[in-house]
């Protein structure tokens, strides 16, 4: 597999400009290699965002050269991908678990949760390079959460106790 790196190196102080620079990485989904070693899997889009991430360095004063690399072996290839796959795994369990939390509060909050939880989960899946099974589990939790807001908004209509509005009460014959 084909890698574009970014080594780089910026001043300390002010310390506004690494900052941006750590957080555009990080939206990037970057693998940390070492100290001021950041890479990605090579292809167009990916070279021209770093080097982007490089103009900008050098814009601050610091210093940032871009290379295409190889690993000299499968297994290393193989340890970046589960390291990002690592990285991209806890944003996903985090997705889940504030779709759960969402599901358990007002329809209301629910539904503010679920557009930023939707926009999260792409811009997720933007910086995926290696998707594990907890990207179709966060997808997942999202549908059942919108699913639970179409309940609800079913039951508004239909008068329901605000209390009971989205609970399954006595949906046995209720399509899901």
């Amino acid at each position: 597999m084909e890698w574009v790196l970014l080594s780089y190196r910026i001043p300390r102080e002010p310390s506004t400009p690494r900052i941006t620079v750590w957080r555009k990485l990080e939206r990037l989904g970057v693998a940390r290699l070492g100290d001021g070693l950041v890479g990605l899997p090579a292809d167009a889009r990916t070279k021209e965002q770093i080097e982007w991430v490089a103009e900008e360095i050098v814009d601050v004063g610091g210093t940032a050269t871009v290379w295409l690399a190889s690993a000299t072996s499968q297994a290393q290839d193989r340890a970046i991908a589960a390291a990002m796959r690592a990285a991209r795994t806890a944003e996903y369990q985090s997705v889940i678990a504030q779709a759960q939390q969402a599901a358990t509060g007002p329809a209301e909050e629910a539904a503010r949760a679920l557009r930023r939880l939707r926009a999260e989960l792409r811009r997720i899946q933007r910086r995926d390079f290696f998707p594990p099974e907890h990207q179709d589990q966060a997808a997942a939790a999202l549908n059942r959460l919108a699913d639970r807001l179409k309940l609800a908004a079913g039951d508004i209509r239909a008068g329901k106790p605000a209390d009971q509005v989205g609970t399954p009460g006595d949906r046995a014959g209720a399509p899901r």
